[in-house]
């Protein structure tokens, strides 16, 4: 049995886990300045402990709607291949470990987010948990747009 671990978000009231590995922190969404010329899911940069990142919004990259930053709202900074981004995350809950062998493949359609984006689905003890691909989450015209964020803001 291998397990991995999970860091477990919430969108819109549905559960969604990203691996461990891939999420560098979570912070509070302060001082996010708006990028004109951008994809909508591209909220802006922030500058972050002298760094720079891009901020994207999950709801509207899934198409399910758009985030309204309230107490709870947080980003988290994740690594995706060579560029590292903030998603914007209704809220950060829990670190959960997962055994490979219980996930199932993705099915279709999962809380409104396409399969493309998913790596599978947990079962876990109260629910399903969506576990997401997040180098999928970014496709290659969409991480060409990020780049050019960081490239023209540094």
């Amino acid at each position: 049995m291998s397990e991995k671990k999970y860091i477990v978000f919430t969108l819109n009231g549905e559960r969604y886990g990203v691996p461990v590995e891939q999420v560098l922190s979570i912070e509070k969404p302060e001082g996010v300045t708006p990028v004109p010329n951008t994809a909508p899911f591209v909220k802006g940069i922030m500058n972050l402990r002298g760094i720079l990142y891009p901020v994207i919004d999950m709801k509207q990259r899934f198409g399910i709607g758009e985030s309204a930053v309230q107490k709870e709202t947080r980003l988290a900074i994740v690594q995706i291949d060579d560029i590292k981004v903030a998603i914007l995350i209704d809220s950060a809950e829990d670190v959960i470990s997962i055994d490979e062998e219980s996930i199932e493949p993705a099915p279709e359609v999962a809380g409104g987010v396409k399969a493309d984006y998913i790596h599978g689905v947990a079962k876990i003890d109260d629910g399903l948990l969506v576990l997401l691909n997040l180098d999928r989450v970014l496709r290659d015209k969409d991480v060409e747009i990020v780049k050019k964020i960081e490239v023209n803001e540094r």
